[in-house]
């Protein structure tokens, strides 16, 4: 067993982090928003900083929102980087926030600069997911480094796939979150649709699970579409985030992605309707909006 370290304790954090202390490991704890009183009763230590995480283990987990909050959790003042400075060589900094694949690069030469292995591994699942410890994790890290961690990985996640090196694991989970942002698109024109046009939009879902329309997202999504359930889940903000990062890149490579695009500016208009803390489902809204009928009341 290991000593882990887990910086990032919210909605996916935190029961990531209770699978690993489940699965024998000890774990040093440090969040901004505080560590939860199940994680210290489970067995999990509290620490003060991130650099004092990185001093008491051999692995470093950081899951938190965007790219500046894990640059600052690993280079900024009381850092993860000034713990690995003091505590020797050859330790693994896993990064599984969703952030920018070209600064993780940057990130990368860093760490490695110091002695120390990086891995970047973001996730796909959800807050289900991370509970249920099924999660999807895209990897970029070296193969021997990869064979290190995957047992730690397996403790969170079920599809678990080294995609390249460093770098092209954020890539992946852009491309992730592309797909899903236009699913929720799609399934929401369905249901807006339908309802409009004065069908059942919650039989019209149980018809279409049973073809080749069926999906993740028509199945849990279409679900709280027609249950008004909007409470994350995954936040809008954080999409539209993930979006963002999908927009810059394509631009910086000449790449058209007109749909993305459209995807974004329906989360603006939910984030302007005071929507940014909606679960992405709730997209549907900035339709329903649009057509003057929600799909359920």
């Amino acid at each position: 067993m290991s000593n882990i370290g887990f910086i990032g304790l919210g909605i996916m954090g935190k029961p990531m982090a209770l699978n690993l202390i489940k699965g024998g490991h000890t774990l040093y704890l440090n969040s901004r928003s505080g560590v939860a009183k199940e994680l210290i009763d489970a067995g999990g230590k509290t620490c003060t900083s991130a650099k004092e995480v990185a001093q008491q283990s051999d692995i470093v987990i950081v899951m938190v929102p965007d790219t500046p909050d894990v640059e600052k959790v690993l280079f900024g003042a009381n850092g993860v980087a000034e713990g690995l400075g003091t505590t020797g060589k050859g330790k693994i900094v896993i990064d599984m926030s969703s952030i920018s694949p070209m600064e993780t690069k940057v990130f990368a030469k860093k760490i490695n600069a110091l002695g120390c292995e990086y891995v970047d591994a973001p996730v796909s699942g959800g807050e289900v997911g991370a509970k249920a410890a099924t999660l999807t994790i895209m990897v970029g890290a070296n193969p021997a480094t990869f064979d290190k961690v995957k047992p730690v990985f397996e403790l969170m996640g079920k599809n678990i796939t080294l995609v390249g090196g460093n770098g092209d694991g954020q890539t992946c989970k852009v491309c992730n979150q592309i797909i899903v942002a236009l699913n929720i698109e799609a399934v929401s024109e369905a249901l807006v649709f339908a309802s409009k046009a004065g069908a059942d939009p919650a039989k019209v879902r149980q018809a279409l699970m049973g073809g080749f329309a069926a999906s993740r997202i028509l199945e849990v999504h279409g679900e709280r579409m027609i249950k008004r359930t909007f409470d994350p889940g995954f936040r809008i903000e954080l999409h539209q985030k993930d979006l963002n990062l999908a927009l810059q890149g394509a631009r910086a490579m000449g790449v058209a992605l007109p749909n993305t695009a459209t995807a974004q500016e329906l989360f603006n208009t939910c984030v302007a309707n005071g929507g940014a803390k909606w679960d992405h489902s709730g997209m549907v809204k900035a339709l329903e909006t649009m057509a003057n009928h929600p799909v359920a009341k």
